[in-house]
């Protein structure tokens, strides 16, 4: 059965880290300030083959980017290193808003498209039920792969043995 990711709530029983950041995102009432924009936590930390070094990314659903824009910089200029770019990502308009919290370096990152559509969240929920089925060795040869400098996705596509670009790849896997 697969966790219901969309909802922050897993982290409170989950690994210290994971409740570190429950925490931390509670604390800057992020989900709740962002509700209309749909964030959904992705990346490394919410499927536990995170590093010391992994940052929070939260990904919205931003239909207007110039009101998305103005809204993050209005709630989160105040925060350490505070930075917001637009960008096109993915063949897509995105605004990438970054600072550094008490604890995580937080990335936001909005595009015109429902957040389940999204390639961060799709790579989070393929890789997720990979590790499912591969059990706790692939996981530990992922953590080990990411300590030597790996990124997420290369490292499942060369312990998975695919070649290509990794982040198209890895959507294709077929589980078995």
């Amino acid at each position: 059965m697969i966790k219901d990711f969309t909802n922050i709530e897993y982290l409170k029983t989950g690994n210290k880290r994971q409740q570190q950041a429950y925490i931390q995102l509670s604390e800057l009432e992020i989900f709740d300030k962002l509700n209309t924009y749909n964030p959904i936590l992705t990346g490394t930390i919410p499927i536990e083959i995170d590093t010391p070094k992994s940052d929070l990314d939260i990904i919205c659903h931003c239909p207007n980017h110039q009101e998305f824009q103005t809204t993050l910089t209005k709630l989160y200029a105040d925060q350490n290193d505070f930075e917001i770019r637009t960008s096109f990502w993915n063949g897509l308009t995105s605004v990438i808003a970054k600072f550094q919290s008490e604890r995580y370096v937080i990335e936001i990152f909005g595009q015109n498209q429902p957040t389940q559509k999204q390639y961060a969240y799709r790579h989070m929920i393929k890789e997720y039920k990979i590790l499912q089925a591969k059990g706790l060795r692939f996981k530990e040869e992922i953590l080990k792969l990411k300590k030597q400098g790996l990124k997420t996705e290369p490292a499942f596509a060369k312990l998975l043995g695919l070649t290509g670009d990794p982040y198209e790849e890895l959507l294709k896997f077929k589980i078995q």
